[in-house]
């Protein structure tokens, strides 16, 4: 089964048995591009949910980062101007700096090592998560990172010279660019 239908459907479970009366929409924003794969699924999961709750449960996405960056996202979950999002685990790190497990490098040689720690971790991680006012739903993967260059570069020394981007709030990478002497 699909993540983002999977994902819906345990909320589409848990909003049927709370007996919800009124119809209630759902705000829910993420950086993700609209069409994006990640989209496309929590759109098949609304439009299910939409469908089971004969109308009463709705979803309202704000994809693109039309609501601002993850962290403007969580400001807006706390607050309640948002009921949800789907955001990077970097912006999770303030929250819960284990969450940062995940990104440590070369911790993984492959995807079945990553299941298997994830099948032992991902419940602690939600659980600490939800002791500090946020429920999550699931942590989805998006693979293995790599450092790519339209150059050709063989040690450090030549990263060394280049521009590096990392995503935000990263602190995984940065420390490990920091300690290779690399900004």
């Amino acid at each position: 089964m699909k993540i983002g239908r999977f994902l819906f459907s345990v909320i589409a479970v848990m909003l049927l048995h709370a007996s919800i009366v009124e119809a209630r929409v759902f705000k829910i924003a993420t950086i993700s591009p609209d069409g994006t794969f990640w989209m496309q699924e929590m759109r098949a999961g609304a439009e299910e949910i939409k469908k089971q709750t004969q109308g009463r449960v709705v979803f309202k996405f704000y994809p693109g980062g039309v609501m601002g960056n993850d962290e403007s996202v969580l400001r807006k979950i706390r607050i309640g101007q948002l009921q949800g999002g789907a955001v990077t685990a970097g912006s999770l790190v303030s929250i819960d700096p284990d969450i940062a497990i995940y990104e440590l490098p070369y911790l993984f040689e492959s995807l079945d090592q990553v299941d298997y720690v994830r099948s032992r971790m991902d419940a602690e991680l939600i659980e600490t998560l939800e002791g500090k006012g946020f429920v999550g739903f699931g942590l989805a993967e998006g693979g293995f990172s790599y450092m790519m260059s339209d150059q050709s570069l063989q040690s450090v020394a030549d990263v060394r010279d280049k521009k590096v981007w990392l995503p935000s709030n990263h602190p995984v990478g940065e420390a490990v660019f920091e300690s290779a002497d690399i900004s």
